[in-house]
């Protein structure tokens, strides 16, 4: 037993000097070149060091434009990562993914309505943020007035829900302008980070920590609700009440990622798979893998996205490029998560 543990806390080393260093590279990467001695200089005017002008470009390349942008892409990919593999677990299905009860068209929607009112930047994060709630609550609502078995109809009530919201947006883009509010639409649903800025970091990590610490902290009851709906009562767990944590909690960081983000796909699919493959089934590790797996993927990516072209790719686009291929592999390999 000691040799399996001292395995896993390897391979979680490994995982977390890989987010490191992937956070810590991606200051040096962009147009605007930027030096190590000026970053130790950053880093030590922080703790009250001094030697550093808040005019200074570099400072503004740096802590005004890059770190926002970097520390999002962790906050998101953590979220969208640990969202698909607790609703993975709770569906006891590997198809499932965060936008599984609607939340990341719903958001969409709001975004794309708060565009067509001209609505600011901050309004369109709101209403997508809400809009995204929305989605999931009525997803929900609608699973417990039907009288098929619980987990069915919450998959098909966020199925139902998903395309009406999904007709939702395709109507907003027919009736928005095609000079100016149509292509913003389109960029927005494919998704980027060149818009985060320090303001929003509050927005995106209160709700993202909101979700991640009850789920972290109720990771090991997750593992209940894999064994079926009569062994979990068995133990004494509310299961009705578990599942409707783990989705408040899926769904406060899936609305807060995409309201911010615009739409992302694939993290939440694809990375719990690799964690499976690499932890086994036990979500006490899949969990914590999930969050520093998929924050070192979404940064990679994105810094893919700032350097690849002239002009930048959408995230979200990338995220499929990666993730359709990989989750075809897993398909045709079997997925081999086995414990070994």
């Amino acid at each position: 037993m000691s040799e399996v543990n001292g395995k896993y806390r390897t391979r979680f080393i490994i995982l977390g000097a890989a987010f490191l260093a992937a956070f810590a590279a991606s200051f040096f990467l962009g147009r605007y070149s930027v030096s190590g001695a000026y970053l130790l200089r950053l880093l030590r005017a922080l703790f009250g060091g001094g030697g550093v002008s808040a005019g200074d470009t570099e400072f503004t390349v740096v802590f005004r434009i890059r770190f926002p942008r970097i520390t999002a892409a962790a906050l998101i990919g953590a979220a969208l990562a640990t969202a698909g593999a607790a609703f993975q677990g709770m569906f006891r299905n590997p198809m499932v993914s965060p936008d599984t009860l609607g939340a990341s068209t719903g958001a969409g929607f709001g975004a794309a309505l708060a565009i067509l009112l001209s609505l600011n930047y901050f309004g369109i994060t709101v209403a997508a943020f809400l809009s995204g709630l929305l989605a999931v609550f009525l997803a929900y609502l609608v699973s417990r007035l039907s009288r098929l078995d619980g987990t069915l109809a919450l998959v098909l009530a966020g199925i139902m829900i998903s395309s009406l919201f999904a007709a939702g947006t395709s109507f907003v883009k027919l009736m928005a302008d095609t000079e100016n509010q149509l292509p913003a639409i389109t960029y927005w649903l494919m998704g980027s980070l060149v818009s985060i800025k320090l303001g929003d970091l509050p927005f995106v990590s209160v709700p993202i920590a909101a979700g991640l610490v009850p789920l972290f902290l109720l990771r090991w009851r997750i593992n209940l609700l894999t064994v079926g709906e009569d062994e979990a009562k068995s133990l004494g767990i509310n299961t009705g009440r578990l599942r409707l944590i783990v989705i408040i909690c899926a769904t406060l960081m899936t609305a807060a990622s995409v309201a911010v983000s615009g739409m992302i796909g694939w993290v939440g699919l694809v990375i719990p798979h690799f964690c499976r493959m690499m932890f086994g089934f036990d979500y006490r590790r899949i969990l914590p893998a999930a969050a520093l797996m998929g924050a070192t993927f979404l940064i990679v990516v994105d810094n893919i996205a700032r350097i690849a072209m002239t002009s930048e790719i959408p995230i979200g686009i990338l995220t499929s490029f990666v993730g359709a291929p990989v989750f075809v592999y897993l398909i045709l390999s079997g997925g081999d998560a086995r414990e070994h």
